[in-house]
């Protein structure tokens, strides 16, 4: 009974419960216009609706040492109309500093033109408050019978982004929340799309966006096994 207890808790992490801090947002080329969903805004410290998002107060929330790197690619994708993806730091209205990345996709108009890009902020920062969820992750090998391929996508998750184990255990329980996936089976289909990718170094990241953001779609599309 311990056991069926101990997979209930991890359903409840993976599942709908016990939510990542996630945020979203969208960005439009022409204007560079921001809109930020209200879980953004109070990642940077402020109240739904309290102020208009702006590049310039964006930048302003980046890290001194991220800062230069973070409006470096902005004004890449700016130019060359592409999504973006990052791995940064911010800090909030208290001074408190965030870890997170930044996954995106194109955003398109009604034509099929690229008219921006939209996304999410995933906040990777441990506190304290995640102790159950860490406790959980170290239980999981005995807990779950497809640990491997997980173990695979956490793997590669973390080179991508530089990340830690925990971070992308966090990243892989976020994607499963979101699309209520079950973890295990997001996890071999990512590792499954990931074999298929080029191996040309610069887009690598924005394959692996573009297939975290929609790999759930193919999961709930095959028959089941």
């Amino acid at each position: 009974m311990t056991g069926d207890r101990n997979h209930d808790d991890i359903e409840r992490v993976v599942g709908a419960g016990d939510p990542i801090d996630v945020g979203r947002f969208r960005f439009w080329f022409a204007d560079q216009r921001w809109e930020w969903s209200d879980e953004l805004a109070r990642m940077h410290g402020y109240e739904p609706g309290e102020i208009q998002p702006t590049t310039k107060l964006l930048l302003s929330h980046k890290h001194p040492k991220d800062r230069d790197r973070v409006e470096a690619t902005i004004v890449t994708s700016v130019e060359d109309h592409e999504p973006f993806s990052s791995r940064h730091r911010i800090v909030d209205t208290h001074g408190r500093t965030r870890d997170v990345i930044v996954v995106s996709e194109p955003m398109l108009d009604e034509a099929g033109d690229v008219i921006g890009t939209q996304g999410f902020y995933v906040d990777l920062t441990v506190s304290a408050e995640q102790d159950r969820r860490q406790v959980l992750d170290e239980t999981l090998p005995d807990l779950i019978e497809r640990r491997a391929v997980i173990e695979q996508a956490k793997g590669a998750l973390m080179v991508v982004y530089r990340i830690t184990a925990q971070q992308a255990f966090r990243v892989l329980a976020w994607r499963s929340q979101e699309t209520n996936t079950k973890l295990h089976e997001l996890a071999a289909r990512l590792v499954d799309e990931l074999e298929l990718l080029p191996a040309a170094p610069p887009h690598l990241r924005t394959c692996v966006d573009h297939i975290l953001l929609t790999v759930h779609a193919r999961v709930d599309a095959e028959p089941a096994g």
